[in-house]
Order: C-alpha cells, then structure tokens, then sequence
C-alpha cells in the first residue's frame, strides 16, 4: 500500500499530463494524457459544462462543418441582415422628419454593431470553448436555469416566426409577381393567396434538404445577398429616376394632429428602425462555422466578416430610407412600406421587367434567408433526437424534420396571415436579443466594474431592455387605436 501511495504522489508533480485509473485487480495505475495540438470543446459537450448534457457538436448542423471563412460569413451576415423589413425604414421618417430620422438610424446602427461585436468577443471568451449557439452563452453568463428561461422562447420564437414572416412577404410577393407578369392571361382559375403560400414553402423544404448544415448554406447565402442587395439597390435607383411623387409633404407635424397621436407615432418609427436590424440570434451561430486555431481564433476571420457585410447593409439602408422619404414623402403605405408602394403608386410609370426582378430578387431572399433562421430549429430538433438516442441523425430523419418544420410555419403563417401587421408587438418581445442581452451577457462574463466600457455597456443593456418594452408598449397602443383585421384562415 506505501508502493502504491508513493508512486502516486511521485505522479502529483505531472498530474495534468497523467492519469490515474484503478484495474480489475485493485491496483491504481498511471497513465499518460493524449494531448492535441489544439481543441476547441464546446461547453455542451462531453465535460457537460454549466450542467448542460448534449451530444457530439459534429453531429448537430450548426457546428458539423467548421470550414468556413470570412467571405462565407459575410454572405450568411448580409443574407440574414437584410430583409423586407428594410423597405419600411422610409416609413419611420414619415414620423420623425428628416433630422430626428436620420440620427435614430445612425443611432441604431452603431449601437446594434457593436453588440455584434460584444456577441463575438464572447463567442471564446473561455479558453478553450466556444458558445456557438445563443443559447450556450445565455447560460454560461446567466447560469443553466436563468440562462435558459431568458434565452430559450426568445432565441425559438424569433427564427421560427422569422420563417414565417418570410413565407407570408415571399408568398406574397409570387402572387404580386404572377400578376404583373400574367395581367392579361386567360386562367380562369389563378392560385390563391394560400396556395402561393404552399408554392414558397415546397421551395424552401426542397432547397434544405440539400442544405445538411449552416455552412453548406453558403453557396445559397451568396446568392440571396446579391438579391437583397440587388432589390434594395433597384429601389432606390428607380426611385431616384422617377423623382417625387406629387403632392409629397414633409412635415411630421401634419400626419398626426394629436399629441398622443405624435407620441404613439414616435414609438412606432422607433420600433421600425430598430426592427430593421436582424440577425444578432444567428451570428453566434454563423461564427461557428469557422474554424479557429491557437494562432488565429474565429474572431479575426468574423469581425473581418462583419466589417464587409455592414458597410454593404449601410450603403442599402441609408438610401433606401432617405431616398424613399424625399420621393414619397407622407405618402408611404402604412402596410408594406415600399413594395406595397411600388406596387400601386408608380405601378403604371415603371416597366414590367424592373418590377418583375424587384420581385423575383425579393422571392429569393426570403429563400435563402429561411434556410439560415430555420437551421436554428433544425439544430434544436435534431439535438432532442440525439439526445435521446446518442446517436446521429439519419438523412431520413433530418428530411422528416424540415419537412415538419415547413408544414408547421406554413399552417401558422395561413392561420394567422396578418402577423406582419403584428410585427412591432410581436417583434419587440424577441428585440432585447439584438439590443440589451449581449451587453448584459458581457458584463457578466467580463466582471470589470472599474472599466468605463463595462459601465457603458451596463447602460446599453438596461437601454435596450428599456427600448424592449417601449416597442411592446406602442404595438399594443397601436393596436387599440386601430384595431386588427383578424383574417383567420384567409391570407389575402
């Protein structure tokens, strides 16, 4: 027993390169660690990190491929951050003037990137881990049970009801498309709203089921951020090109006579610019397709990333919210912003063809972006089968999946077709994860109460959890003024 005692002291001095294990006979014996070169363990892996118990992050479509690069995550970042919400920006200025809209804008800009920014940072902020979920760094800041009551509904509900944004403005817009292009055709039987619906959502299941991770959705990522680029650039070049609408007011003061009337619109432009900017609940998890190294970790190749794909959402942004402004004025539908507005008020000025690739270039977006927000729940989905039978997730399998996923998003979006005039309440309930969680999240992490960054960031967060409650407080003042036009079960 000595022996045995010694000769396990004598291991006490290279303990983190031995191991001691005990044999069939009793004896404890010492063995040499295999060490890697490098390895990256995720917090939910085997060491079960914060009590959380998942499987092998190899086998989950987020994490399975990690061959990405800084040009993949600029195409995943463009792709995810522009969306039709964009064309409502002019609408914001309608409520705001010139100068209050155009500083909000700036405003929200520069503070949503630098959460992104936080979100990185924190992506390795643990030696040796990486949070490439939003959910895995919502814990390991908050502890397992906060971290999944604050982060869990918002994280599901947001790429879940994105998809279904996406199936409500693509669908949509294919029937706009179809009568443009078929005006005078002879069908005495077109399809209807709801049909259109079912034609988006076969397109974007049959387009996943070539898509078995985040990353290998980077070719189709390319393709729709040339297409929000495109539509967005379109917009506004055309927009230029036919000058101002006639009769175009500028005056904030003489679209809403009341003073509680100005104040609800002031609460609703807000939520429309902050809205605009999507995407913070999938950059983790962009992030964690590349691949990182003792030399050169994620972030270099993400910040470099974010950088590209910002500037181009900037140079999208901004002329679309300004240019829209100075041709429409107060003129701008309330519903739609600037498609709706394309498609009625210079609908007999413009070419078919330019309406025809503004719409198709909208349709595909709203393609590619689904695959990214919807492989947010793939990856839960497939983690609940894998966690259940510790095993990978068979092709069968990942296609019953998706297949269910789009029935399910399709069934909503036709039960509740007017969620998009729902959009600032049922948006600001998912906004604190753009705006206030990543600060929040940093400071906790970072723990440097003397720091002016972290008392900075501090105020950021308590702002956006503020800005959170303010956009949930003028959707529903806005609804009781009103009022909802509830078509259940009819998608007009």
């Amino acid at each position: 027993m000595e022996e045995m005692v010694d000769g396990f002291n004598q291991g006490e001095g290279d303990s983190e390169n031995r191991i001691h294990i005990m044999n069939d006979e009793g004896q404890i014996v010492s063995k040499h660690m295999v060490e890697n070169e490098f390895t990256t363990p995720e917090p939910d892996s085997e060491n079960g990190q914060n009590g959380i118990n998942k499987q092998p992050e190899e086998w989950l479509p987020i994490t399975q491929s990690r061959k990405g690069n800084s040009w993949t995550a600029t195409f995943h970042l463009l792709c995810s951050g522009i969306g039709t919400q964009t064309l409502s920006l002019p609408l914001a200025f309608v409520y705001l003037g010139w100068f209050w809209g155009i500083l909000c804008l700036c405003v929200a800009f520069v503070w949503q990137l630098y959460t992104i920014g936080l979100l990185v940072s924190l992506h390795e902020s643990v030696p040796g881990t990486r949070y490439s979920r939003y959910l895995q760094l919502s814990i390991a800041a908050f502890g397992v049970k906060l971290g999944k009551v604050m982060a869990i509904f918002p994280v599901l509900y947001l790429a879940g009801g994105t998809c279904v944004m996406f199936i409500i403005a693509g669908g949509g817009t294919m029937k706009l498309f179809y009568q443009l292009m078929c005006d005078d055709c002879s069908s005495k039987h077109p399809l209807t709203t709801t049909e259109w619906f079912l034609v988006f959502i076969c397109l974007t299941i049959l387009v996943s089921l070539f898509c078995p991770n985040l990353h290998s959705v980077s070719l189709v990522s390319f393709f729709g951020a040339i297409m929000a680029v495109g539509y967005c650039t379109t917009l506004w070049v055309m927009m230029v090109a036919k000058g101002k609408v006639d009769g175009a007011v500028y005056d904030p003061s003489k679209v809403v006579a009341s003073d509680a009337g100005r104040a609800r619109s002031t609460l609703n432009a807000l939520a429309i610019i902050a809205l605009a900017f999507r995407g913070h609940n999938v950059v983790l998890e962009i992030q964690g397709t590349l691949p990182s190294t003792p030399n050169r970790s994620s972030a270099k190749s993400m910040l470099k990333g974010v950088r590209a794909s910002y500037l181009i959402i900037a140079m999208c942004f901004f002329p679309v919210a300004i240019v829209g402004y100075w041709a429409f004025g107060n003129k701008i539908p309330v519903n739609g912003g600037m498609l709706t507005a394309i498609s009625t008020s210079i609908h007999h000025n413009a070419s078919k063809p330019v309406l025809g690739i503004i719409y198709v270039q909208v349709v595909l977006s709203c393609v590619s972006a689904f695959q990214i927000y919807s492989m947010v729940i793939y990856d839960n989905l497939e983690n609940a089968y894998v966690s259940r039978t510790s095993y990978e997730c068979p092709k069968l399998v990942r296609m019953g999946i998706r297949i269910f996923f789009g029935g399910m998003t399709f069934f909503i979006s036709v039960v509740f077709p007017f969620l998009p005039s729902l959009a600032l309440l049922v948006g600001g309930f998912a906004l604190h994860l753009t705006f206030g969680y990543p600060c929040l999240m940093w400071i906790v992490m970072k723990r440097q109460p003397t720091s002016i960054r972290w008392w900075f960031t501090l105020g950021l967060g308590c702002l956006g959890l503020g800005l959170s409650v303010l956009v949930i407080v003028g959707g529903v003042w806005n609804l009781v003024c009103r009022g909802l036009d509830a078509n259940f079960f009819h998608p007009r």
